[in-house]
């Protein structure tokens, strides 16, 4: 699966529904939270549902959200928001890109964000292309197998060393070029809420299915 997921009728959600986050990272669950609580819609976490995580198998942001998003749905017999995300580097061919995560996971268990950003600035350091990039997919499922799916970027650069204890994940490595000399880590959450991959996804996905 790749690309936005498109119907010819978008399928809305009214103000005042209840839907499940399908994520245990509390960042991301936190963020989510804060876009759709304008719109009158609740957010319940996958965590605290104790609904498993499925195992990701897609080689794209939209195609992981889905499964993560379906799973959820059904599980908890509701709508299911599901976010899947991840740092790019130009200079790494995209990656991590999707491993995003997976760059992060300990041998031993947890993950480790410090760690990634290492591995990022031990691999490109001596490449002149400094572009980077968030993308966000978003995808909206319900119990019957519908799906609504949005993806959005924001470009920026990488930089080092890492700065700025806000945000989570690789945001004290990334300059978005909108607002240039602040990491994501070092600006207000209410900024980056507006500028973000995750903010970029979520106006399309109100447009088509809020409101």
């Amino acid at each position: 699966m790749s690309g936005e997921v498109t119907v010819e009728s978008p399928r809305k959600l009214p103000r005042g529904s209840r839907v499940v986050m399908a994520s245990h990272n509390a960042g991301k669950v936190r963020e989510n939270a804060a876009l759709l609580a304008e719109y009158g819609i609740e957010i319940v976490s996958a965590k605290e549902l104790g609904l498993a995580e499925p195992e990701e198998t897609e080689t794209s942001f939209i195609g992981n959200a889905t499964i993560k998003a379906l799973a959820a749905a059904r599980a908890a017999n509701m709508p299911a928001l599901a976010d899947d995300s991840g740092f790019s580097v130009a200079a790494l061919d995209g990656a991590p890109g999707v491993y995003t995560a997976d760059w992060a996971q300990r041998p031993e268990g947890g993950r480790d964000y410090a760690m990634a950003m290492a591995k990022v600035e031990k691999l490109a350091r001596h490449a002149p292309d400094r572009d980077a990039w968030f993308s966000c997919a978003l995808v909206l499922a319900w119990p019957d197998g519908h799906v609504e799916g949005f993806l959005g970027e924001c470009h920026g650069q990488w930089v080092w060393p890492p700065r700025g204890e806000n945000g989570f994940g690789y945001d004290p490595i990334f300059e978005p070029a909108e607002a240039p000399g602040q990491t994501f880590a070092e600006m207000d959450p209410a900024l980056k809420h507006e500028i973000s991959h995750r903010a970029k996804a979520f106006e399309k996905l109100a447009a088509a299915c809020l409101g």
